[in-house]
């Protein structure tokens, strides 16, 4: 009788709970800023900000890729201010050393914040002249500076990073510094480090570029300085990062860094007719093959593209090609088009294979569908992402600028006909969909959760408190090394003298002999 009671209190108890009305934050009102214009690192920031406004939140949006206003929508177009970021030609991304890369970023980014900043209606937002906002969303991507319009308007700022977390910058960023050991620097073409060698390179990265990060900032403070240098900037309240351990292999985090890997992925919708078609009557399958929106195919080296064409014409599946301009000397089994609707191209059950340059967007994709992918990466993060899925066992990584004819078919064969790649990506695709919410449904709580908390300072490392020197313990190494040399000293000096007494005593002993 007692156990059946106790039952039925935990029934209530159960009830009660979901019944009351659960805390909430209320339409918010949240101004965003895309400070990259690139369509890769805006899908993601589209979708994060969709999530929100389907929720019922009101967002403002200064965005390079306008798209047009809707209900609790609105868009403020930057794109004639920013420098576009959108079918490159493929030269200006595989020159240029470390150093010159970083130092391009660091000044672009701030050129793009102070444009942005200095934008009319931007200006009539910080001085008052609009309704006040409850938060700032901004692309977190290599300078804080992006936090500028949340110190004026004192509301919490909130960091979406488009890629996986920019390695130089996790100290200003988040307090910690990842450990080179186990964790491969943005830039490396290692999803993990493994040997003596790779750990070595991992921590050179790693130190070198920060330090260019810091001293690029420095020098740019001193030659072009900026409103928002004058100000100490807040800190995000939280950061969503396009990262997933599947793809992206397990480290520490700390509470304000939410992954979101996969929040631009929406259901798959109709195919074209032709381009259905096309597939359907394939009969050996097709492969996909794409090098994103960032860079312009018809850019690449006529080697390079003649052989990829010569490769392509002996495999026996059809391939869709993406492919900005007429080709010359077209394969048989090709069809090209300025654009596919790749994510739904990628969920047809008769595509084999994927090829593809390893923009992170397109990585998820593929994990999604459970497709096996062929990779060519050029430039950042792409080398590192497919090195992932190679670690994964449901990829293979070429150069493409070296590759021969040979290289690239035996690639495309092997990975065809050998079903463990089908199987290990059929494999990560259901750990990547396994999840306990969907990423939208996270940026909703844990928006509303900053906003319900007062910025959340709690969710923050207290190491955002300590200097280089506190964090990094040198005080305290500092600290033993003096009192192990002091003690070091006394010691030698209390030896020294015993075997000065001990000398004069055999002496005096000796004499005494004598």
């Amino acid at each position: 009788m007692a156990s059946h009671f106790g039952v039925l209190l935990i029934t209530v108890g159960v009830f009660q709970a979901l019944l009351s009305p659960q805390p909430t934050a209320g339409a918010a009102n949240i101004l965003a800023v895309q400070t990259m214009a690139a369509k890769s690192h805006w899908n993601v920031m589209q979708a994060v900000l969709r999530s929100l406004t389907d929720r019922g939140h009101s967002v403002t949006a200064f965005t390079p890729f306008a798209d047009g206003d809707s209900d609790g929508y609105t868009e403020v177009d930057i794109s004639g201010y920013l420098e576009s970021k959108v079918g490159l030609n493929v030269s200006r991304l595989e020159t240029g050393s470390t150093l010159s890369f970083i130092a391009y970023v660091v000044n672009a980014l701030r050129v793009n914040c102070g444009t942005i900043f200095e934008h009319p209606r931007m200006q009539d937002i910080l001085e008052g002249r609009s309704p006040p906002f409850d938060a700032v969303i901004a692309e977190g991507f290599w300078s804080d500076c992006v936090s500028y319009a949340a110190t004026v308007l004192r509301v919490p700022a909130i960091y979406v990073v488009p890629s996986p977390i920019v390695t130089h910058v996790e100290r200003s960023f988040f307090g910690h510094v990842p450990n080179p050991a186990a964790v491969s620097n943005l830039l490396s073409p290692r999803g993990v480090p493994k040997t003596f060698g790779q750990r070595f390179a991992n921590t050179l990265r790693t130190v070198s570029g920060s330090w260019l990060v810091w001293d690029s900032e420095r020098r740019l403070r001193q030659s072009d300085p900026r409103p928002f240098d004058a100000m100490d900037l807040v800190r995000p309240s939280l950061t969503f990062t396009n990262t997933h351990f599947i793809t992206e292999p397990s480290r520490p985090l700390t509470p304000d860094i939410v992954q979101i890997g996969g929040i631009h992925l929406t259901p798959p919708g109709p195919i074209p007719k032709d381009i259905l078609e096309f597939i359907d009557d394939a009969p050996n399958g097709v492969i996909y093959f794409t090098l994103g929106s960032v860079i312009s195919m018809s850019s690449l080296p006529e080697n390079v593209l003649k052989v990829l064409k010569e490769a392509i014409a002996r495999v026996p599946q059809k391939v869709l090609w993406k492919y900005e301009s007429e080709m010359a000397d077209k394969p048989k089994n090709v069809m090209t088009r300025k654009w596919f609707p790749q994510r739904d191209i990628l969920l047809h059950p008769n595509v084999k294979l994927f090829i593809s340059h390893g923009g992170i967007s397109g990585i998820y994709e593929a994990v999604d569908a459970g497709v096996p992918l062929l990779g060519f990466p050029i430039y950042y993060d792409q080398p590192r992402n497919i090195d992932n899925l190679v670690d994964a066992g449901m990829a293979i990584s070429l150069d493409l600028f070296s590759v021969t004819t040979d290289t690239v078919f035996n690639a495309i064969v092997e990975i065809v006909d050998n079903d463990r790649y089908q199987q290990n990506a059929k494999i990560a695709s259901d750990r990547f969909k396994d999840r306990p919410m969907s990423p939208a449904e996270s940026v909703v709580y844990w928006t509303e959760y900053v906003l319900r908390h007062n910025g959340a300072p709690h969710l923050k490392s207290h190491a955002l408190n300590l200097t280089w020197y506190q964090y990094f313990l040198v005080d305290i190494i500092s600290t033993f090394l003096f009192v192990g040399f002091v003690l070091f000293f006394i010691i030698y000096c209390g030896l020294k003298m015993i075997c000065k007494r001990v000398y004069t005593f055999f002496h005096s002993v000796k004499s005494k002999r004598e």
